[in-house]
């Protein structure tokens, strides 16, 4: 698979799943993304989540839209929504296949996580509801008093821009949205070894890491999260563990335009997370190769890291590349370029 190349599917057609994500099930390797259109409206969702399977990650099945977007237009993925970042979990406690999004409008203000499940890794997924998160929680490493207002002292709203930006650091926008529940914008998920599910999101428009856990059936929160890395202005989030180390891959926040990727790492999920600077390596590392990070997946003894190349001038004509992750002594790790990757 040639990282300078469009990749295709075993009917010929350009592989349509961006932003996605890789489930691993039955000995298959299911490939869940947005499908995107041509021009700059192609940012919207007017089709679905995308899957692709492979038992080789080299000859991709076109499975098709598992998750369809609705004509209804009181419904959350109406038809022109954004569904972004779509990732699926296999539940073992209950057997269903749990997929999280990025569940918006047009203008990006929603910040919602979108919810779908199914029998299949195939799908077809049925749309549950869009919620945002862990609503009247206090972050674990966060006091009660400190996550709330003190009485009488809520301050006005202020105008909030994007980008990094001195009124985010001065707001409280975690408090601000305690009682009706955090943002969840790009966002992932992540399965430890002992079977528990987290939901890895941007929040806090965008300046800060949550990262929670989920209830056994997967399809809600604990109400246990912490807060990572606050006003670090991270998205584009991977979380995975080899070993006793915990590892984070992110980009910073500069919408559709390339920016050095960003690293962390720790002895346990909750943290403490500490930052490792940009573990890319190369020709291009210092705008991660022209990419944006979307997901890590073990394949064996190898983990990949996802990326997108993406094209705003048609989104359809965004591409992939995958680069293997090399963990280094001092409990780091660093991504090399190579022109291409091959398995088997």
């Amino acid at each position: 698979m040639n990282n300078r190349e469009f990749w295709f599917d075993t009917a010929g057609k350009p592989i349509n799943a961006h932003g996605g994500g890789m489930l691993e099930y039955g000995g298959r390797f299911y490939w869940y993304g947005e499908h995107k259109t041509e021009g700059w409206a192609g940012r919207l969702a007017f089709h679905g989540v995308h899957c692709y399977e492979s038992a080789n990650l080299t000859d991709w099945r076109d499975c098709g839209i598992v998750l369809p977007v609705s004509d209804d237009p009181a419904s959350p993925i109406v038809r022109g929504c954004r569904i972004e970042r779509p990732k699926v979990i296999y539940c073992r406690t209950t057997g269903k296949f749990v997929m999280y999004f990025h569940s918006t409008d047009e203008n990006h203000t929603i910040a919602k996580r979108g919810l779908a499940a199914a029998d299949s890794p195939e799908g077809p997924f049925v749309f549950l509801g869009a919620a945002r998160v862990n609503a009247g929680f206090a972050p674990l490493n966060m006091s009660a008093e400190e996550a709330a207002f003190p009485a009488g002292t809520i301050p006005p709203e202020p105008q909030l821009p994007n980008g990094e930006n001195d009124e985010v650091k001065r707001y409280p926008i975690f408090r601000r949205d305690l009682a009706a529940g955090q943002m969840a914008r790009d966002m992932n998920l992540f399965v430890d070894e002992d079977g528990t599910a987290y939901h890895i999101y941007s929040s806090e428009h965008n300046s800060t890491i949550h990262i929670a856990e989920l209830t056994p059936d997967c399809l809600g929160w604990s109400g246990r999260y912490v807060r990572v890395l606050p006003c670090g202005w991270n998205e584009g989030m991977a979380l995975f563990r080899r070993g006793d180390a915990c590892h984070l891959l992110m980009s910073g926040c500069t919408s559709w335009e390339p920016n050095a990727a960003r690293s962390a790492s720790a002895p346990a999920v909750f943290g403490p997370w500490t930052p490792g600077g940009n573990p890319c390596r190369g020709p291009g590392a210092e705008t991660t190769f022209g990419c944006q990070s979307s997901a890590v997946f073990r394949a064996g003894e190898r983990w990949i890291a996802m990326f997108d190349r993406w094209n705003p001038a048609s989104f359809d004509r965004s591409t992939y590349v995958w680069l293997e992750i090399r963990f280094l002594s001092d409990g780091g790790y660093r991504i090399d370029w190579t022109d291409e990757i091959q398995f088997g």
